[in-house]
């Protein structure tokens, strides 16, 4: 016979697993979540940088310098997808983030090739991407086929030049990333628990009485929220700024109107999850659910090219994989929001879905 404290820390257990097994949201979190993280994390996190976007302009056009480029091609860390007419041409898709990497071949290749004492080519690298400038220069110092009775090279084959951050220092890439990651945990908790929490508290009852909208209702409770994620900004690249000397290359107005529309997109994740849970726990754990893959497939701290495909593909579902490319851009290349109009024009996109999701699964009704 069970001693009576036993019996009733028995029937508290049980009593707990059966209410578990009735929420069926917290059930699907406890087995999905560290089954679908596992397989997320595990295939997209690798530091082994492939396929590479790059461009190559060849002002030789000779045999061997198509040889080059092919063999260059052969090694699948870099795939050239553009052919610019000139080297301001290829700087350009440089900045605007279209290429991460370019290969520019001088006219006079063929001599260079002869004369051991100087660089074949040059090699551009975009160097506020984490792990593609290691990768590239893997490539760039390989060593050119020698003749016979050729004279061994005295230089490296190609030189090197490392754009936006030529002392390659990781705080450089990874800080100003920071931003997004920092707005992205604390923008979606906010308002992930904000109808929850109407709801919770009887404040729900009052919204039912007026008539007030369900999209008016998500426009009102988004707006507050984006002038404290405007305030997180300044806070954070003011740190970047004096602690760690991130150089600010684009304009402020470019910087600070991406990080609203970003802002906005992710209050709309959070409201998205808000009409999603019934409590302020399950509003938690759906924001932490989000928060992760966010974290480590936007390209923040590993390489986005080395992912697989389809992990890249999961990773362009998520809002803060454009900002921290709209981040690195102006703040660090000098681009525009022009020339990055594809990051915003996918997280535009992604603010009309989530914010029409959320005014058509929010009712005012009290359950």
């Amino acid at each position: 016979m069970l001693p009576a404290s036993l019996r009733r820390i028995g029937a508290i257990a049980v009593k707990e697993l059966r209410q578990m097994s009735r929420d069926r949201l917290t059930l699907g979190m406890v087995i999905g979540i560290p089954l679908m993280q596992m397989l997320i994390f595990g295939f997209g996190i690798n530091n082994d940088v492939r396929h590479v976007h790059a461009g190559v302009v060849d002002l030789a056009n000779t045999q061997a310098s198509r040889t080059l480029i092919a063999d260059i091609g052969a090694s699948q860390v870099i795939d050239f997808v553009v052919r610019p007419t000139g080297i301001e041409a290829l700087r350009k898709l440089v900045v605007s983030g279209q290429i991460q990497a370019g290969l520019y071949i001088p006219p006079d290749f063929e001599r260079r090739r002869l004369d051991a004492t100087r660089p074949v080519a040059q090699v551009i690298v975009d160097g506020t991407h984490p792990g593609v400038d290691i990768a590239v220069r893997a490539i760039a110092t390989a060593p050119l086929p020698v003749r016979s009775g050729q004279l061994q090279r005295q230089q490296p084959a190609f030189e090197v030049l490392t754009e936006f951050n030529p002392e390659r220092r990781t705080a450089v890439q990874v800080v100003p990333a920071l931003i997004g990651v920092i707005l992205n945990m604390t923008m979606v908790i906010f308002t992930a628990i904000a109808l929850v929490r109407e709801r919770e508290r009887g404040n729900l009852e009052l919204l039912i009485m007026t008539p007030v909208r369900s999209s008016e209702l998500m426009v009102g409770k988004l707006l507050p929220y984006v002038a404290v994620g405007l305030i997180q900004t300044t806070i954070v690249l003011l740190t970047a700024i004096l602690v760690f000397d991130v150089p600010v290359v684009g304009s402020l107005l470019e910087l600070y109107l991406g990080a609203g529309l970003f802002i906005a997109a992710t209050l709309g994740l959070g409201l998205v999850i808000s009409t999603l849970a019934t409590t302020q726990f399950q509003a938690m754990q759906l924001g932490f659910f989000t928060m992760l893959p966010s974290i480590l497939l936007s390209g923040f701290a590993f390489p986005y090219e080395g992912m697989p495909r389809a992990v890249q593909y999961l990773a362009q579902g998520l809002p803060l994989t454009h900002f921290v490319e709209i981040l690195r851009g102006v703040i660090l290349r000098g681009a525009t929001l022009a020339n990055l109009w594809q990051p915003v024009a996918k997280l535009s996109v992604f603010l009309l879905v989530a914010m029409a999701l959320a005014a058509a699964r929010f009712r005012k009704r009290l359950d």
